[in-house]
């Protein structure tokens, strides 16, 4: 019986429905739940979500990459910065051409193009004041810093914060790398590090500035020569690496004779070259040289090093003597005729 109901059934037909007419979709109310309906869509939803913000960090930690290690410049009175206490420049320094070229480039720009570097310093409090406004020490750049000072102008500065011996090590390396340092200023300043125990040993401090022990040594030993010896130079800054030794040994054979011939060249109030000066020093015997009785050497200059110095002594004997290796055997015949010739012209 239900086979035949449902064989009828199948014959009858609902009366087609006529389709919409097309028009504009309904808008969606903002009622409407759009959230997924299952715990799996839910994980799906907040996967992509988390996708899309993993993506943003990623683009901008790239973007950040490019301003790794940067330092804002800031604009700073130079009144509030004050010398590095690792400071290795002479006051010559200040006062040569080249130093008054650098000025005038930052008087036409305004302010230094290329900034220095400080660190912030901590003023002691003095009688319960406190300080107007923050302190710093230079790092680098105390030549650009005297120029603003001498200007007025404010100094451009990276401020940073390093250790006594990071910012030895930095100052070293700038100056280094300026090669503008004098030979006897950066023993001054290799000096000063060991004398305040910020390295143990000359070694040590090489290692740290990664530069051989040798050349520390030569400069600590400039910057320990007597007061009276490097007074006898015009400038400090025009005494040379190579003189480091020959001084020294002077010194050790014959102090009072090589101070006392400082003390005659400064007495004599005369601008030799820094060549006639350390010939006289280290001439042995001669204590009167470059003031009014007795003239002063006469040092020349060759190539590849080599020198002569020509000098007379008080009693008015000519010498002349050359560095070894400075005459070949033939240049030697050569001189010996000359001065036969010489010798002979005199008579």
């Amino acid at each position: 019986m239900s086979k035949k109901l449902a064989a009828k059934a199948s014959l009858i037909q609902a009366p087609p429905v006529p389709a919409p007419e097309a028009g504009p979709a309904p808008e969606r109310t903002e009622t409407a739940d759009v959230r997924p309906k299952t715990a799996p869509g839910s994980m799906a939803l907040f996967m992509a979500s988390q996708s899309a913000a993993i993506k943003e960090a990623d683009e901008l930690r790239e973007k950040l990459k490019a301003f790794d290690g940067a330092r804002p410049v800031r604009s700073l009175d130079p009144q509030t910065v004050r010398p590095s206490k690792w400071a290795n420049r002479h006051e010559h320094s200040y006062a040569d051409a080249a130093f008054e070229a650098l000025k005038a480039d930052i008087a036409a720009a305004g302010t230094n193009v290329q900034p220095i570097s400080v660190r912030q310093i901590r003023e002691e409090v003095l009688n319960g004041s406190t300080p107007a406004g923050p302190s710093y020490e230079l790092v680098y750049g105390h030549r650009r810093h005297r120029a603003c000072l001498e200007l007025g102008l404010p100094v451009q500065a990276l401020v940073t914060e390093l250790s006594d011996q990071a910012l030895f090590e930095a100052m070293e390396r700038e100056n280094r790398a300026r090669k503008n340092l004098s030979p006897w200023e950066q023993g001054c300043m290799y000096r000063r590090a060991l004398e305040q125990g910020l390295y143990p040993s000359l070694r040590r401090l090489a290692e740290a500035v990664g530069v051989d022990v040798s050349l520390v040594s030569k400069s600590v030993s400039l910057a320990r020569l007597p007061e009276a010896v490097v007074a006898a130079f015009a400038s400090p800054l025009d005494i040379q690496f190579r003189w480091a030794q020959p001084l020294a040994e002077a010194l050790q054979k014959d102090p009072e004779g090589v101070l006392a011939r400082a003390a005659g060249i400064r007495s004599a109030g005369q601008s030799a070259a820094a060549a006639q000066v350390f010939a006289a020093l280290t001439a042995p015997g001669e204590t009167e040289v470059l003031n009014g009785s007795t003239s002063g050497p006469r040092v020349i200059e060759g190539v590849a090093g080599r020198r002569a110095v020509m000098k007379r002594d008080s009693r008015g004997r000519l010498s002349v003597e050359f560095g070894a290796g400075s005459v070949s055997p033939e240049a030697e015949a050569a001189l010996a005729a000359y001065i036969e010739k010489m010798l002979g012209k005199a008579r």
